[in-house]
């Protein structure tokens, strides 16, 4: 049977010992991962609702750009013989099935000079870059060739040759489109097209004058469109040139082909980029018959990316969060021990607590503010709390100032590493090092024999 003596002797244990105390520090810890994905999910969701807003604007402005043509559409015969057999004349009759197909010729030449004024649209407290593209479109059909597919010239419907364009953003066109090709002027009209990523664009029927029969024969056309995010373009010419300028400080050039970067310049005033695409860089030819192919893989172009996105940021401090609270509660659990001094479990509590505070301070600041002021706020808010927290319950301006210099240097490590890309793992493994070697300096202090 216990006695007295021994109930207070072990009660006396749990309140002195370190495993306990470790153990309870350690369960403290898990319990706070649930406020902790909490506030990850938060961020989602106002990540999630940017995009939804961000796609509305995009879609009432006009959506991105996907230029892909002009293109010489001609039609020709195919002669089909069907055979039958006729029982009153006793032999086979021979009856010619004509089809009529259409052939695809890209341009020889294809040159694009376009401007971009760029601007930002806002909703709420969500922001959206669209611009508006003037494009220049110039350059020259050759004689189409028939030989590959063995097409008489009789066959060859040229009272029915069109031009065709197609575009992924037909509502964002803001002039009248007039095809110049030769002497003559040739409007573009939407036409149906079903299942389709693009839309077309057509003329009417091409006057003889204006084809390519017997010699090249030029073209140019004067585009104004509105679109959003970015602005790529299809290599159909034998050789295609791009030249872009715009007012847009952060451009992502991206596609299968890059700028010049002789030429390329981005300054704090915008960007200059050109291109130049020949045939034999690309992997379709220059003609197509039956059908068009789908190659929107081989665009290229610009993208407009807004330079700082917050919830990206926050959602990547988030996932510190579990190391900032762990060493925290370390920092008091060492204090603890080496000083003797006595920390609730429910004082342990109230520090993790203040510390997920952190990150919806941060969210809710940067949403109406930059990143960096936000981050500044709420961490200077949080290292003050837990600082003049600790002063009450520590009784000492040394711990707390300890405390404070430990949570300054620890926000400031995490948004060092949230500012790379390149060296973030690099620098983020030497300072848990350097951390993991002060804490085993620290640690050799602890008595663990009395435990």
């Amino acid at each position: 049977m216990e006695t007295p003596k021994q109930k207070k002797s072990f009660g006396q244990w749990l309140k002195t010992s370190i495993t306990v105390r470790m153990l309870m520090v350690g369960i403290l810890i898990l319990v706070l991962l649930i406020p902790l994905s909490y506030i990850k999910n938060l961020i989602q969701e106002r990540s999630f609702r940017q995009v939804e807003v961000v796609k509305e604007i995009n879609q009432k402005w006009g959506n991105e750009v996907l230029l892909y043509g002009p293109i010489l559409k001609v039609p020709y015969q195919r002669h089909n013989v069907k055979k039958s057999w006729d029982d009153k004349t006793k032999s086979y009759i021979e009856e010619d099935l004509i089809t009529v197909q259409y052939a695809y010729f890209f341009p020889n030449t294809l040159d694009i000079k376009t401007n971009i004024e760029s601007e930002t649209l806002g909703r709420s407290i969500y922001e959206s870059v669209v611009y508006t593209a003037d494009l220049k479109i110039k350059g020259s059909f050759t004689i189409p060739n028939f030989e590959t597919i063995d097409i008489l010239e009789e066959d060859i419907l040229w009272n029915k040759v069109t031009v065709i364009i197609n575009s992924t953003n037909l509502k964002g066109i803001r002039s009248n489109l007039e095809l110049n090709i030769g002497k003559e002027q040739y409007p573009l009209r939407s036409k149906y097209t079903q299942n389709s990523y693009t839309n077309t664009l057509e003329t009417k029927f091409i006057k003889e004058a204006s084809l390519p029969k017997e010699n090249s024969i030029n073209f140019d056309l004067d585009l104004i469109i509105n679109g959003s995010e970015q602005l790529r373009f299809i290599p159909v010419g034998r050789e295609t040139t791009v030249a872009m300028t715009s007012n847009w400080a952060s451009p992502s050039f991206n596609g299968n082909y890059l700028p010049n970067t002789k030429t390329k310049e981005i300054s704090k005033n915008g960007f200059k980029a050109n291109w130049k695409v020949l045939q034999i860089n690309r992997e379709f030819e220059q003609e197509f018959f039956g059908e068009l192919p789908q190659i929107d893989s081989s665009a290229f172009g610009v993208k407009l990316l807004i330079p700082v996105d917050e919830y990206q940021k926050s959602e990547r401090a988030t996932k510190y969060g579990y190391l900032v609270i762990a060493l925290t509660f370390l920092v008091f659990f060492l204090i603890q021990t080496i000083s003797k001094i006595n920390i609730h479990p429910f004082q342990y509590l109230m520090i993790g607590l203040a510390l997920t505070m952190f990150y919806t301070l941060l969210i809710s600041i940067s949403e109406h503010s930059s990143f960096l002021k936000a981050y500044i706020i709420a961490g200077v808010s949080v290292v003050i709390l837990i600082s003049m927290y600790s002063k009450a319950i520590l009784k000492s301006l040394k711990f707390m100032s300890f405390i404070a210099i430990s949570l300054a240097a620890l926000y400031t490590f995490i948004f060092v590493i949230i500012q790379l890309e390149n060296y973030a793992l690099l620098v983020g493994s030497i300072g848990l090092f350097l951390i993991l070697g002060t804490i085993m300096m620290v640690s050799r202090k602890i008595d663990w024999k009395n435990d």
